[in-house]
């Protein structure tokens, strides 16, 4: 008995929440995690602006106000982070407390009056967590993380899971509104000759700037909505570097109330869009990346993934997300594991990365099945469509939505699955119906039971899809099978057989 609760109770801590407060130069925001999976997963995300970092840039101490507010914020999001029963509270000071005469004062007062330990980070341990958040949604990231923030800039070369040349500037977007007096001109000089100490940056040439922060995030959405993008998801949305250049010319052009009606940038991000349009020209301008990537994953993240233990971070994300998403449905992963293995016959030479794909659309088949079966397939298009941390890029979240859009239906019947399918290349489509049809197929043999497929295998030969099982299994030989088989068929050109054994 005392080992059976010693297991329960090992399982049930790595399922209890994780808060990260993270204590900024403009807001203050508490994100609790839903418990110690590779996959960061909010459970709440809350934050005020405080604007601690407000005048600091002359002053050289915290903004008053800003320190009262915060004080009450932080008392909130503590009491908050243990009413989830938090295993663990992380609360981090970044560029304003850790500049300002009065941050280490302020930072104990809190701990005095929260109960907790507050860490002020320094310029390089914050560059390194927004690397590191970066790097726990795309392990094979690749080129420079740049985060801002209201009081810095941090800049941090990746690559091969790894973290090199970094740097803290003194460029967040409240510093350098105060030290510009909002003139563009003056911010862009500043701007420069701050850059211009780093030749390292450099290092993006050809490959990724990954672009970190709420105020790009907020530039990202203003992007959107220009280019009438079909998909309203900020993670990972990416843009070529002329692409991205010539939106933000466009952006800095647009009026006070044009930028206003953009759905999703509140008017706190708005005052600060040129200058944070400012900042991300230049640095492409001068560090000549392929394209900009916006990333939802930043120094909270960063802290997270920090704090797991080994085993759990080299998981990969995506396959322990969708392996999450199945026992959120009631689901085995087991059978989607199944399924994966019994329908690769159908994709000979396919890529490590398709091979996951596709594996991460086995373990989320069943996504909607509490759904009603009129609205199943829109549903499960719709729910991996917008996730918020799948780490995947738009084609392959696109590509994947769609595989398991086709595991429910047979053919496009709203507009938004039209613009997805612009997203892909007809190769990539190809590929997702088979998986989607090759999905319906496996689910009307085996209803979803784990061990079923096995006893049955595909394969192409001869210019026929051959579907083999025993002869003697009811549960097989009785299935209603034979439809699915043939428009799976039909769809990669073959005719069927079945053979049994």
């Amino acid at each position: 008995m005392g080992s059976k609760d010693s297991t329960e109770e090992k399982t049930d801590t790595g399922r209890k929440p994780v808060a990260v407060i993270d204590i900024g130069s403009n807001s203050v925001r508490l994100v609790a995690y839903a418990g110690m999976t590779r996959t960061p997963i909010p459970l709440h995300n809350e934050k005020v602006i405080c604007a601690l970092g407000k005048g600091l840039e002359r002053s050289g101490a915290l903004n008053s106000d800003g320190v009262g507010m915060a004080f009450n914020t932080v008392s909130r999001f503590v009491e908050i982070a243990r009413a989830l029963g938090a295993e663990r509270i992380d609360a981090l000071a970044t560029a304003a407390v850790r500049d300002a005469r009065d941050g280490a004062a302020f930072a104990k007062a809190l701990e005095k009056r929260c109960g907790i330990k507050v860490q002020i980070l320094t310029g390089k341990q914050e560059a390194r967590r927004s690397a590191l958040g970066v790097l726990c949604g795309t392990p094979d990231a690749e080129g420079v993380v740049a985060d801002l923030g209201g009081g810095s800039l941090e800049l941090v070369q990746i690559g091969h899971g790894e973290m090199d040349d970094h740097t803290t500037l003194p460029l967040g977007l409240l510093r350098l509104s105060e030290a510009s007096d909002n003139d563009r001109a003056k911010a862009i000089g500043i701007i420069n000759k701050a850059l211009d100490k780093h030749k390292w940056i450099s290092s993006a040439k050809d490959k990724t700037l990954y672009a970190v922060g709420g105020a790009w995030r907020a530039l990202a959405r203003v992007c959107i909505a220009q280019m009438d993008y079909p998909l309203h998801v900020l993670d990972n949305f990416a843009l070529d570097r002329v692409q991205a250049i010539r939106l933000f010319d466009v952006i800095s052009r647009l009026s006070p109330k044009s930028l206003e009606q953009i759905k999703g940038v509140s008017r706190s991000r708005l005052v600060n869009l040129p200058l944070a349009a400012a900042v991300l020209e230049r640095l492409i301008e001068i560090t000549k990346p392929k394209s900009v990537v916006f990333s939802i994953y930043g120094m909270r993240e960063g802290q997270f993934y920090k704090s797991l233990p080994d085993h759990i971070r080299k998981q990969d994300p995506l396959a322990s997300l969708t392996e999450e998403i199945a026992r959120a449905a009631g689901r085995s992963p087991q059978v989607g594991h199944e399924t994966c293995e019994w329908m690769a016959p159908l994709f000979k030479d396919e890529s490590v990365r398709q091979r996951k794909l596709r594996l991460a659309a086995c373990l989320m088949r069943d996504v909607a099945w509490t759904e009603h079966p009129d609205y199943r397939a829109e549903q499960a298009f719709l729910k991996v469509l917008r996730l918020p941390f799948l780490g995947l890029d738009h084609e392959d979240r696109a590509g994947l939505a769609l595989a398991l859009y086709y595991r429910y239906a047979s053919e496009p019947s709203e507009p938004i699955i039209e613009q997805a399918h612009a997203l892909l290349d007809n190769s990539r489509i190809q590929r997702v119906r088979t998986a989607g049809l090759a999905l319906r197929l496996s689910y009307a043999l085996s209803a979803g039971a784990p061990g079923v497929l096995k006893r049955t295998s595909i394969r192409i030969e001869g210019g026929k899809l051959v579907l083999t099982m025993p002869e003697d299994d009811p549960m097989l030989t009785a299935a209603p099978y034979a439809r699915r088989l043939k428009r799976l068929a039909d769809h990669l050109g073959l005719g069927d057989r079945v053979d049994f054994v």
